[in-house]
């Protein structure tokens, strides 16, 4: 066995541009993290305007209620879509 490193390059396509970050990459992670913004602010003006309406225990009762209707709806879609799982 030889010391030496391999003079192989790993990947044999000569039509690979390294490791795939290019503008295409960057510019879906700045469409998702404006997208994640904008759902952030929905979020927090809903939120906050059951805070106001409610008060603070129930904003929290309101936001717990819609997560559980999320994840129930959530669950009935996976469990119609594979009744074994």
């Amino acid at each position: 066995m030889s010391s030496e490193p391999s003079q192989q390059p790993l990947s044999s396509s000569a039509d690979d541009d390294g490791n795939g970050m290019n503008f295409a990459f960057f510019a879906r992670l700045a469409g998702l993290i404006i997208a994640a913004g904008v759902v952030a602010m929905i979020v927090m003006l809903i939120f906050f305007r059951a805070v106001y309406a409610w008060g603070l225990l129930g904003g929290f009762i309101a936001f717990a209620v819609i997560l559980l209707v999320a994840g129930w709806l959530s669950d009935r879609r996976r469990a119609r879509r594979d009744p074994l799982a």
